[in-house]
């Protein structure tokens, strides 16, 4: 059941996906489309990545999802200026018709993805259509929210999954039959391939079935939020009543679901490991990192576990009090919840033993990186805290209780790149 009361398949309304005016950047005026396409704004490794984005082509994507300028409002006014030059110049045109996309990843070693590119229309979490399964930081939407409102554009589409199977599926077997608007591989390995879909008899068939669906919000939760409040600015009916999405059915294209982990940039681990002393069991482990990884998981499927590093080794840190859980953790809460990793760590550890402010970017970062996350506690003095991945199920079934999971709990990929597809609101 969701938090609405409904089964997925009888909600009083589904989801409601509507074809848009593709912006894509010109093939002929770029470099080439893997050179200008970005990961999501919230998977760059700042400043690391926007640095190198940005010295791959001067159209790369990065430069409308990260703008850099001295302050928030001049980023913001820089990255619209960017935006309405290369419209100006061609270098982004939109496509003469309005359609849904179909978008595929390959990863060249049997993971194959694809999904349907849409505008959906917005709706509260109460109405159990969009189900959100974290909690956003007010800053990040603040900031998603100014940079979306000056630039009147959808940038990057969100990841959202649905189980489905049915009508959707034909049309998107059918269509990968054809060839594509654009084909590209970008450095990671991934090939990207995008198709319209155009023709009346296709969409009817994804509409309606879409109708009949819920989707959980896989990746894009501070972005969903964001598209909440800017059309709570703009009297309805109007573009701002739907958001850029993908939309991925699981039952045939299974997420991988992995950790986002947390860089305490204030914390030396020596203090943090000392704090730990009589609350949590602390093992050093000198072996290599994927060595360490596939500890942490044997030991997470014991109970609450975490590694933390810093040092040149890593620490791993499982067997919690049970006294000091009963005295952090909420009771108000499914069981499921209490006894998530991400729950533990942001209720007993953050809060109560370590004392860090989880939404001060100035003393926590969350990076998805592992390697780059342990590789910045080392140089910079602080502390890393790599996180196990929870399983999609948990994920969907607190989402469907309408229970929130702490912020960046989970992180859903493939995700899409950026740059291949966006929505301008005024077209």
């Amino acid at each position: 059941m969701n938090s609405a009361g409904h089964s997925e398949a009888t909600a009083p309304r589904g989801l409601e996906l509507t074809p848009f005016r593709g912006l894509r950047y010109d093939p002929e005026r770029v470099g080439s489309l893997a050179a200008v396409t970005s990961p999501p704004y919230d998977v760059v490794v700042r400043p690391d990545g926007v640095h190198h984005l940005q010295s791959a082509d001067p159209h790369n994507i990065v430069r409308l999802i990260l703008p850099q300028d001295g302050t928030p409002s001049a980023r913001n006014e820089r990255a619209a200026d960017t935006l309405r030059r290369w419209l100006d110049e061609g270098v982004l045109t939109a496509d003469p018709e309005p359609g849904l996309y179909l978008y595929e990843q390959c990863d060249g070693a049997g993971l194959l993805q694809r999904g349907i590119i849409g505008a959906l229309r917005l709706t509260e979490p109460s109405e159990g259509v969009v189900l959100p399964h974290e909690d956003v930081m007010p800053h990040v939407v603040a900031d998603r929210t100014a940079l979306m409102r000056a630039t009147s554009a959808n940038l990057e589409p969100l990841l959202l999954t649905y189980r489905g199977d049915g009508a959707t599926a034909g049309v998107i077997e059918r269509t990968a039959e054809r060839p594509p608007l654009l084909s590209t591989t970008t450095e990671d390995g991934f090939s990207h391939r995008l198709w319209s879909i155009k023709d009346p008899t296709d969409l009817a068939c994804v509409q309606t079935d879409l109708s009949h669906h819920q989707a959980l919000i896989a990746d894009g939760h501070h972005r969903w939020a964001t598209y909440l409040r800017l059309r709570a600015e703009h009297p309805s009916p109007s573009p701002w009543d739907y958001g850029l999405v993908l939309l991925i059915d699981t039952v045939r294209y299974p997420l991988r679901v992995r950790a986002i982990h947390r860089l305490l940039h204030t914390l030396p681990l020596t203090d943090a490991l000392a704090a730990l002393d009589g609350l949590f069991r602390v093992r050093r482990l000198e072996i290599p990192l994927l060595e360490a990884l596939a500890t942490l998981a044997e030991a997470a499927r014991a109970g609450n576990a975490f590694l933390l590093a810093g040092d040149g080794g890593f620490h791993l840190v499982d067997r919690p009090d049970p006294d000091l859980l009963a005295r952090t953790v909420p009771a108000d809460r499914p069981a499921a919840w209490r006894t998530l990793d991400a729950t533990v760590l942001h209720t007993t550890l953050l809060d109560h033993v370590w004392h860090i402010p989880e939404d001060s970017p100035a003393h926590i970062a969350y990076i998805h990186d592992t390697a780059a996350t342990v590789e910045k506690a080392e140089r910079d003095g602080g502390t890393a805290v790599l996180m196990h991945p929870v399983r999609e199920e948990v994920v969907r079934d607190l989402a469907r209780q309408g229970v929130t999971m702490p912020r960046k709990s989970t992180s859903f990929g493939p995700k899409p790149a950026s740059g291949l597809v966006l929505r301008a609101l005024e077209l």
